[in-house]
């Protein structure tokens, strides 16, 4: 009893104090919690309790909740043709170089889907340090994609690993697909039911609302797409991912409601998440042969392959905000961290690796982050000596 007490003072505390340590290291408030989680838990204040891992687990799908509400899937299908094909050949280059690397090194199969993923976690938090830059625009964008096509791997992956390639996979496939269908003609009859009575969404949803429906709707989505993955045992995450997409697509009125949503989400549920990831990992492994070495070469190899690929912006962007807008996606830290878990428990990575990809997530966190602001500043003192010129 006395250890849960201890194990609930501690994540109170990483919680309150986490900002306050980011805001001196000048570093986002993630890597920050799951570093705490690291260090108190290898001290002996964490400690693996089943209540612990299940608030961990409903984080990691509200952040899966939180990353679809940044998605506006009308502005999606209204992106340019020529932006559309080069989102498409960045996310082709990335899956090549991903497929090369992993054949050539003779690492698993699951290198090929862990490289390349994409995630619009950590550039939501950028959009919100440097404004809407048109670097910042095009990332959110081909993120909101790519980050669609990795939670569509993830949840095949995990059926994969759960399952097998056999007949149970075909099924998994089968049942993957036949959702999509319905999911699609789902978000069209409401979209028609929208535009024929444009009243609905503001009866759903109202301006004034004392009565907190805009939350009660966006749980009630969440918790009903949740569980209809539970009911066809697909990968939860996907469920969490669609559910978010809902809320600005159909209720675009409530501007303020991503927002609310993800301070709610931010505040209490996704730090305890991360805070159980850094607990989980033991810093004794630190001294694991070759660990380190295989972190940094992970690290180096998923920010250079996005760097290269999103060079194929430069028409659109230039050089620098190309580079930026690839480096913005070198932070795909919360689904690395949820692969490299799900590989992990499933036996298709060893501990080493399984390590090396967190450590490798915090590595570039921290990198990229450094790396953004020194580039964005040298970028202003160019802008402002050509404009004094």
């Amino acid at each position: 009893m006395s250890d849960n007490v201890v194990l609930i003072i501690t994540i109170s505390l990483i919680i309150i104090f986490s900002p306050f340590f980011a805001k001196l290291l000048k570093l986002p408030t993630t890597p920050i919690e799951i570093i705490l989680g690291s260090i108190l838990g290898y001290i002996g204040f964490l400690h693996e309790e089943h209540l612990f891992g299940i608030v961990a687990e409903l984080g990691f799908l509200y952040l899966m909740f939180i990353a679809g509400t940044e998605i506006n899937l009308k502005k999606v299908l209204k992106t340019p043709k020529t932006l559309m094909k080069r989102v498409v050949f960045y996310l082709i280059f990335l899956y090549m170089c991903s497929i090369s690397f992993s054949l050539y090194f003779e690492l698993g199969k699951i290198f090929m889907v862990l490289l390349p993923l994409i995630s619009v976690g950590l550039v939501a938090a950028l959009a919100k340090e440097y404004g809407k830059t048109p670097w910042l625009e095009i990332s959110m964008t081909a993120g909101g994609i790519g980050e669609v096509v990795s939670i569509g791997f993830l949840t095949l992956t995990s059926a994969a690993l759960s399952s097998g390639f056999g007949l149970n996979l075909l099924k998994t496939i089968f049942a993957l697909m036949l959702f999509l269908v319905f999911m699609l003609l789902l978000f069209r009859a409401i979209q028609l039911l929208f535009w024929w009575f444009p009243k609905v969404s503001l009866l759903l949803m109202p301006h004034e609302d004392n009565k907190e429906q805009d939350i009660r709707l966006s749980m009630g989505i969440f918790f009903l797409l949740v569980g209809a993955m539970l009911y066809l045992e697909l990968e939860l995450a996907f469920g969490a991912f669609l559910a978010g997409i809902f809320i600005p697509t159909f209720f675009e009125h409530k501007h303020e409601l991503p927002e609310k949503l993800a301070s709610y989400g931010f505040g209490f549920l996704i730090p305890i998440f991360f805070i159980h990831i850094g607990s989980s990992f033991d810093l004794n492994a630190l001294s694991m042969d070759g660990l380190i070495y295989k972190a940094f070469l992970i690290a180096m190899v998923m920010i250079v392959m996005r760097v290269v690929a999103s060079l194929v912006f430069i028409k659109t962007l230039g050089v620098i905000d190309s580079i930026l807008m690839g480096l913005s996606h070198s932070m795909p830290l919360t689904l690395l961290i949820a692969m490299a878990t799900l590989a992990f428990s499933a036996n298709s990575i060893d501990t080493l690796h399984y390590y090396a990809f967190i450590l490798a997530a915090l590595i570039q966190v921290i990198s990229v982050m450094i790396t953004i602001k020194l580039i964005n500043n040298y970028k202003l003192k160019k802008e402002k000596k050509e404009t004094l010129v």
